[in-house]
């Protein structure tokens, strides 16, 4: 296969939209800073009840399924080996890269004490049977693969002086015969801990509605990741090229609508057939908070499969767009719903986030998308040359 051409965007890095952005990390480092002085209880509404906030559900279980672009794409590209997605493959591994290191810095805010979370590393303290604890290691492995498949391209922009004081031609010769080492780890290690994910989930037992409760958990939790991986590819490569006027994918991007409808349609199966056989389904139609939860979950799953049911709505790009924005609304919703929204702890326990927990995770978000323009425009992300004309949003 031959090397495709990745070049930097260019353009402005202090933009209006950018320093918008900046507002809010600004305003969550803030909070940040309280949380680490004053402690959890500061900024945050969680409880003995509600362990699990919105900085978990958001920020992790929601952000790492965001990310999962680069493990979607592997699957596609190295797995199943369809070379023709390539070029979508270095963006979808940003998105990755900056999913899953914001959910771990989250991570590190949620935990009340974080100064002992390197006891995960040692192996007098490992917890062999806790699904949390190999969710974690997981995640901490993950990040730093995905951050030695993405470094050739930080290479490539480095100053021939630094590439030859630090050998660096010499590490870039290393990965590039060693990369498929990476690669399968790249793939073994979400697959582990999305799942896992849901599992975490099982121990809540009658606790979780049964709307949601199912030993199928696991595998709805690796579908819908995968699923959102695919969405977020869809997503970014649609307002990239839009937004700086850059050439559309829009074959590549038509053809993998199909793979996008096809998962989502076997997430929708298993879900629902899970339903059927524990006899839950009715509780759907109960009128009540969950169960209207449940209804426009479903609905938002079901939309991408008939907008990209057909090849006319897989051509366009307008309903590739929409069916991305239902996809991952989906996914989020139903994995909100399912740590928090519809979960039924007893004891009279409730949760609401507060606003400094809000303003936090809005922030991380916001530093997610400062930091993927930044390195678009300075880095060989993109496909295509860096001369392009600029866009309303550059």
């Amino acid at each position: 296969m031959s090397e495709i051409a990745h070049r930097p965007l260019g353009g402005r890095i202090l933009t209006k939209p950018v320093m918008i952005l900046g507002i809010f990390v600004l305003i969550a480092l803030y909070f940040i800073a309280r949380r680490f002085l004053f402690g959890l209880g500061d900024v945050s509404h969680m409880s003995n009840g509600f362990p699990l906030g919105v900085w978990v559900a958001v920020d992790v279980v929601v952000g790492t399924a965001f990310g999962c672009g680069g493990y979607a794409m592997a699957l596609l590209v190295y797995i199943f080996n369809r070379n023709t997605y390539h070029p979508l493959m270095r963006p979808a591994l940003l998105s990755g890269v900056f999913g899953y290191t914001l959910a771990g810095m989250a991570v590190m805010i949620d935990l009340g004490r974080y100064w002992n979370a390197f006891n995960l590393l040692m192996p007098w303290y490992a917890q062999l049977n806790s699904v949390i604890f190999e969710v974690a290691l997981c995640v901490m492995a993950y990040i730093t693969v995905l951050w030695i498949e993405f470094s050739p391209a930080i290479m490539e922009r480095m100053p021939p002086s630094l590439r030859q004081r630090y050998n660096v031609d010499k590490v870039r010769a290393f990965l590039k015969r060693y990369m498929y080492v990476f690669i399968g780890l790249g793939v073994l290690l979400p697959s582990m801990h999305q799942s896992s994910l849901g599992s975490v989930l099982l121990v809540m037992g009658s606790k979780l509605s049964p709307l949601w409760y199912t030993n199928w958990l696991p595998l709805l939790y690796l579908i819908s990741a995968l699923s959102m991986g695919y969405g977020v590819v869809l997503l970014e490569s649609t307002l990239v090229s839009r937004a700086y006027r850059l050439p559309s994918e829009s074959a590549l991007l038509a053809s993998l609508s199909k793979v996008v409808a096809g998962i989502l349609a076997l997430f929708l199966i298993i879900r629902f057939g899970a339903l059927l056989a524990g006899g839950h389904l009715d509780l759907a139609l109960a009128g009540d908070f969950r169960g209207n939860l449940f209804l426009i979950e479903s609905a938002l799953f079901l939309a991408p499969v008939l907008l990209l049911a057909t090849p006319a709505g897989r051509a366009s790009q307008r309903l590739r767009f929409l069916a991305a924005v239902c996809l991952l609304a989906a996914g989020s919703l139903y994995r909100i719903d399912s740590y928090i929204m519809a979960v039924n702890p007893g004891n009279g326990w409730v949760y609401f986030p507060s606003a400094p927990e809000l303003m936090i995770t809005i922030g991380m978000v916001c530093l997610e998308i400062i930091l993927y323009l930044l390195f678009i425009k300075t880095l060989p992300v993109l496909r295509g040359s860096a001369n392009q004309p600029q866009g309303r949003l550059s």
